[in-house]
């Protein structure tokens, strides 16, 4: 069982950065590849970022891709977004999840965190 608890999320204006963090319980986080995923009213949640299990490897949403980094620190079961060149799209509540399998899609993460809201302003 793993729990996540996410935080760091807020207000910002447009061309702003933010970062988010999620701390993860248990001994395994490193067991655990990790994303972030993202929901905005009235849409379907969807992929921003993943991390592999040695924070090797990194993958990004186009529309993310080169304003959001992805990492995580695996002695402090922890893993960030941050968050650069904010637009008003990326308003969200946005999730970390985590995923002892393969795969990016929702459905192959077992465990999700309740959800950060950010907000960016125009």
């Amino acid at each position: 069982q793993v729990q996540l608890v996410e935080s760091g999320g807020g207000l910002v204006q447009a061309g702003g950065s933010l970062s988010l963090s999620c701390a993860a319980s248990g001994r395994t986080f490193s067991r655990y590849g990790m994303g972030w995923f993202r929901q905005a009213p009235g849409k379907e949640r969807e992929f921003v970022a993943h991390i592999s299990r040695s924070g090797g490897s990194t993958y990004y949403a186009d529309s993310v891709k080169g304003r959001f980094t992805i990492s995580r620190d695996n002695a402090k079961n922890t893993v960030y977004l941050q968050m650069s060149r904010l637009k008003p799209e990326d308003t969200a509540v946005y999730y970390c999840a985590a995923n002892g399998g393969w795969g990016m899609q929702p459905v192959n993460y077992e465990y999700w965190g309740q959800g950060t809201q950010v907000t960016v302003s125009s």
